[in-house]
């Protein structure tokens, strides 16, 4: 059973949002081993410059590196990433599947994004939408998209 980890900066603060999650978690769980690693957000200045900022995406990478096995498919959430499809989503977790990559890592970054060793490290970079969301929205996003992602892979109606 693939394992699909969504490693992701900072915590969702919303009840509406962690309500998202939870139903989204209980619902993959049919189809892989999924889990939520919340790593912490460097903090800063509320004046942060640009060398402060830097620091801190490198902070938080390191931590986001060291939670994610050498053997995992990393997918770096990142707003210049490419625009998939949901069927590609599904094609490409299927064949991550059948080359034996059992273990999928999709990465959400903290407020200022993702470091650049991690965006180096990343197998594919995802971009939801040109629009930008909150921060604490695309985990939600992200997680009804792999559900969906195996729903299609099984060829089970999702959409009414």
């Amino acid at each position: 059973m693939m394992q699909i980890d969504i490693v992701t900066v900072g915590k969702l603060k919303e009840k509406y949002w962690t309500d998202a999650v939870q139903e989204y978690m209980k619902r993959l769980q049919a189809y892989c081993k999924c889990r939520v690693v919340e790593l912490a957000e460097e903090k800063g200045s509320e004046t942060a410059g640009d060398a402060e900022i830097e620091r801190m995406i490198t902070k938080e990478g390191e931590r986001i590196l060291a939670s994610i096995g050498a053997d995992a498919v990393l997918v770096a959430m990142a707003i210049e990433g490419e625009l998939w499809t949901s069927e590609k989503l599904a094609k490409s977790l299927d064949e991550w599947g059948i080359r034996g990559k059992s273990k999928v890592a999709f990465v959400i970054g903290g407020s200022h994004g993702l470091s650049e060793a991690v965006m180096k490290r990343a197998d594919a970079k995802l971009s939801l939408s040109k629009m930008t969301f909150p921060h604490q929205m695309v985990r939600p996003i992200l997680l009804e998209q792999i559900y969906r992602a195996f729903k299609i892979n099984r060829g089970e109606q999702y959409h009414k």
